[in-house]
């Protein structure tokens, strides 16, 4: 049965360490890898195109807006389109999946999710709740679409049904700690804007992932976060989703290296969310309209949060 075409979509800024891996490993299954690069100062354009990747260069203002520029101005050609992050794989048994089963799927089927795992420190994080995470990350063609959100924005599409393939599908970032932490400090800035507009209402923001059709475990942790998780202290809710991942959930089991990641990224990563958040709130309490909350947020995160969302 002949192969169905499928168009790639990477983002990238300085992502030379990993760009080539992440083209190679879908080259199975797709002719079409558009690469959208945010002005990298490394040679990861040049490695791309080597790799017989299109660049193009687009001003960055967040992951969202990044992807959704891209769904709306590249030359996408494929029946199906693909996310990919620069540091993540598709392995060889989840290429093949692709290639198989996609040709015989029913047309009522739009989108596909696939079973991320983490691999930290060179090891498979595979307890403590982090696998399988299924997340959309395959569609038909002009059918997804991305929430326009600062942080965890996830794809949906707007009709048919969504099924999840086997296979391996892995965030196999390659820098260090330091790199982690940095990213990880970054991430909690753009998550303490999510929290502080889901409370004050400053700016529409678009929830494709509750009104479409997507990964019912990722529907289901953002109603868990919005409804339970953020609603308590964070000097407790911090704590005890780390001691619910590490020991409920038996992160214990992914040893040394797995302690490492389950601490950092389910305790000090939450704590630290936390912390921002009463940080920005305490900036901002004596202001009382929105526009001058969203202008001192704009200046204190460091991010423009009066860009207009697409349409």
């Amino acid at each position: 049965m002949k192969r169905e075409t499928v168009s790639v979509i990477i983002l990238t800024y300085n992502e030379s360490l990993h760009i080539a891996r992440a083209i190679e490993s879908v080259r199975a299954f797709s002719d079409e890898v558009l690469v959208v690069d945010s002005f990298s100062s490394d040679d990861t354009c040049e490695i791309a195109r080597r790799h017989g990747a299109l660049v193009v260069q687009h001003a960055f203002v967040n992951q969202a807006k990044q992807f959704q520029w891209a769904l709306d101005n590249l030359p996408i050609t494929g029946n199906w389109t693909m996310r990919l992050d620069a540091d993540e794989i598709i392995e060889a048994d989840l290429a093949a999946q692709i290639n198989t089963r996609l040709p015989a799927l029913d047309q009522g089927i739009t989108g596909i999710n696939f079973k991320r795992k983490h691999i930290f420190m060179g090891r498979w994080v595979r307890h403590g709740g982090r696998y399988p995470l299924k997340m959309l990350r395959l569609w038909r063609t002009g059918q997804g679409r991305i929430e326009d959100r600062w942080m965890d924005e996830h794809i949906s599409v707007a009709e048919g049904r969504t099924i999840t393939l086997e296979g391996g599908f892995a965030d196999h970032n390659l820098h260090d700690l330091t790199f982690f932490t940095h990213k990880h400090n970054q991430y909690a800035t753009r998550e303490a804007i999510e929290i502080i507009n889901s409370r004050l209402g400053l700016f529409a923001v678009r929830h494709e992932l509750n009104e479409g059709h997507s990964s019912f475990q990722a529907k289901l942790k953002r109603l868990v976060k919005n409804r339970v998780y953020n609603r308590v202290p964070f000097t407790l809710s911090s704590t005890a989703y780390f001691l619910w991942r590490y020991i409920v959930q038996l992160g214990f089991l992914d040893g040394r290296s797995g302690l490492v990641y389950h601490l950092l990224q389910g305790y000090w990563y939450r704590f630290l969310v936390g912390a921002k958040v009463l940080e920005l709130e305490t900036a901002i309490a004596h202001l009382d309209d929105k526009d001058s909350i969203v202008r001192e947020l704009s200046k204190l995160t460091g991010h423009n949060l009066t860009l207009p969302i697409p349409k």
